[in-house]
């Protein structure tokens, strides 16, 4: 999933331009937190998720690919992994560089040994 885990699905409705930050984020098993940031970089887009109080407000990076649907009425966000998966996820922690090289290559050694 390395290859393309960076990038949106065809079949997520993901429209360029769009705003989604305040979005709610659905995983598998249940709501997670809202889009605090996206990005739509070719080949680097992805969304920063404010978990709120389900864990200690910790914020976490999702690559796109992740991303299975968008609802713009409802103004969710549907993902293809579990709480748990973004629970255990590598911290991103605020000041912290999303262009970090050693961070994104964990973030991508994370997503991409699990079973999607």
């Amino acid at each position: 999933m390395t290859s393309d885990m960076w990038g949106y699905r065809d079949t997520a409705g993901y429209v360029p331009g769009a705003q989604l930050v305040g979005y709610g984020v659905e995983a598998s098993d249940g709501p997670i937190g809202k889009i605090d940031k996206h990005t739509e970089e070719v080949g680097r887009s992805f969304v920063v998720v404010d978990t709120g109080p389900w864990i200690l407000g910790r914020r976490v990076v999702l690559p796109a690919g992740l991303v299975t649907s968008i609802d713009t009425q409802d103004e969710k966000v549907r993902v293809s992994c579990t709480k748990g998966e973004v629970k255990d996820s590598p911290d991103f922690e605020g000041g912290q560089d999303e262009n970090d090289v050693s961070f994104i290559r964990l973030i991508e050694h994370y997503y991409a040994n699990r079973r999607m």
